[in-house]
């Protein structure tokens, strides 16, 4: 009897380590070798694992994977895999707009397959318990953009013509306002298109992802004159260098086995920076760690047998962009 307990205590902790090795090398081969599929699978059977969906298609996008948005026309209710002249890529699927029920997105996939929809009226009429909140977070993220096969719309248009065919015109009107692919004048909306920054805060509000750039993107030159250093540049810096990083907030830790030290992942548009936050720091800057999706962070490099990390030393608010995916806390 002791010897079996004593092989159990043993053998727990040998076998369960033997099995995780076994599925760290077949994911790291299928994200390798089957980049496209290795993503969609992942993407497909969220919650799971340690990182968000928007961190996933960050990471593939990085690795070279080409992602499609969610698109009213094309998209399935989950992602899909698409041919294309440079490879294959992931289309997002439906399941990501949030609010969207799978009732109704299996109602308008029977009816696409019927035959495709001419316009936002007519989406409206053959799917007729699509709700209003629904099509409007449709159109805010882009995925009704392309309904009308002659006249590509932009989402502020789409919006506008979300609400119009939520509202009654009357009998006097109906033949006035009455939208089809034929006419593309009765696509005009007095809205002007959204901006980059615009785009983004619709993508992470409506779907908590975007398949555009990383958010950081598009600031990378005021940034470096700050003297920000992007993710990727830190493993070429010297152990005990000063360094100054920024970047979305994507996971926080703070194991019981740390003795009170916190990890943060910041991510930028080139990758993922570690960040450890000593016990008194984050006592002092709990609010700021805690409450803000970007961070500025300046410190010491920790640079050893190609681990690299940031020691905080002081950390700053980024106020840099509502665009930005709840982070994974275990705070």
């Amino acid at each position: 009897m002791q010897a079996i307990t004593s092989f159990a205590l043993y053998g727990f902790p040998e076998s369960h380590a033997a099995s995780f090795a076994l599925i760290a090398y077949a994911s790291a081969f299928l994200k390798c070798h089957y980049l496209a599929a290795f993503t969609a699978a992942m993407l497909n059977n969220q919650p799971m694992g340690f990182y968000q969906p928007a961190t996933l298609i960050k990471d593939a996008q990085r690795h070279g994977l080409k992602f499609k948005p969610i698109d009213i026309t094309r998209s399935q209710w989950l992602c899909t895999i698409e041919e294309s002249a440079e490879g294959l890529l992931v289309r997002i699927g439906l399941r990501y707009v949030k609010g969207l029920r799978k009732e109704t997105v299996l109602q308008i996939l029977a009816q696409r397959d019927i035959q495709p929809f001419t316009s936002i009226e007519d989406l409206k009429q053959r799917v007729p318990q699509i709700q209003k909140d629904e099509m409007r977070v449709l159109a805010s993220i882009g995925a009704l953009n392309f309904i009308s096969s002659k006249t590509r719309i932009h989402r502020r248009s789409a919006l506008w013509q979300v609400e119009r065919v939520n509202h009654a015109a009357g009998a006097l009107f109906e033949a006035y306002v009455r939208t089809d692919d034929s006419n593309p004048s009765s696509l005009f909306s007095p809205l002007d298109p959204m901006n980059d920054e615009e785009r983004l805060d619709a993508d992470y509000h409506g779907t908590g992802l975007t398949t555009g750039h990383h958010p950081m993107k598009q600031h990378r030159a005021h940034l470096n004159r700050s003297g920000v250093s992007p993710a990727s540049r830190l493993a070429a810096l010297r152990d005990g260098s000063f360094v100054r990083v920024a970047g979305a907030v994507i996971v926080r830790q703070r194991p019981g086995t740390a003795k009170g030290f916190v990890f943060l992942s910041l991510e930028d548009e080139t990758g993922v920076a570690n960040i450890i936050i000593t016990p008194q720091l984050f006592e002092k800057d709990h609010t700021v760690v805690v409450h803000n999706s970007f961070l500025m962070i300046e410190g010491i490099l920790q640079n050893q047998d190609g681990v690299v990390s940031v020691k905080a030393g002081i950390i700053k608010p980024f106020p840099l962009s509502r665009a930005a995916a709840p982070a994974h806390d275990f705070h």
